[in-house]
């Protein structure tokens, strides 16, 4: 159980329940997140403007986006977020299920390309404690994306920083639907708050 507890759709004020229409526009569903920092209106406009930012920029794949948002959240340990990212992958911007699936075997899957890959390194490194990205990790990386690119790769690391220190230290309760999702899709078995994926 949260341990913040969200508000009720029904309490949400005009102004918040437009907030609540982005996220389930962006999810497809009603985040429980999102829900919770209703509470504090001024900061989750603020989560909000910094969400819509970073996932409207587009010289980065969206796909590529979500497996970022969700190899850096299981870095962190955060359940919440790696389900939503992965169940978003998939049913919001149209991701192979087969490679999500995949996701965390990246170095060897024949799935994923050199540029993912090196994406997907950075995302481990930085989304652990403490953060483990080195030189090497940008080099790499500019050797397959633009300057801009690697700002929207480090934009993505950066907003799933915030959201899986909330939801990790706060318990958000896991949705339904990216709960069963993640259920049939990831390799974990154990979808509760709090437990790490590594």
């Amino acid at each position: 159980m949260s341990r913040i507890t969200p508000l009720a759709v029904e309490d949400l004020s005009p102004e918040l329940r437009d907030a609540m229409g982005f996220a389930e526009d962006l999810m497809g569903f009603t985040p429980n997140d999102v829900l919770a920092m209703a509470r504090w209106p001024a900061f989750l406009g603020a989560v909000k403007t910094l969400v819509d930012v970073v996932y409207s920029a587009k010289e980065l794949d969206d796909v590529l986006k979500r497996m970022i948002a969700t190899v850096v959240s299981g870095a962190a340990g955060c359940r919440y977020c790696q389900a939503h990212t992965a169940h978003g992958a998939v049913k919001m911007v149209g991701a192979d299920a087969a490679k999500i699936t995949m996701v965390w075997e990246y170095e060897t899957s024949e799935l994923f390309s050199d540029a993912e890959r090196a994406a997907l390194r950075l995302a481990l490194a930085a989304g652990g404690q403490p953060n483990a990205a080195t030189d090497d990790h940008f080099t790499e990386l500019e050797r397959h994306f633009s300057t801009q690119q690697i700002m929207e790769i480090m934009g993505i690391i950066s907003v799933f920083g915030l959201l899986n220190r909330w939801n990790d230290t706060l318990a958000t309760t896991l949705e339904e639907t990216p709960l069963n999702f993640a259920k049939a899709t990831l390799r974990e078995n154990d979808w509760e708050p709090g437990r790490h994926v590594r």
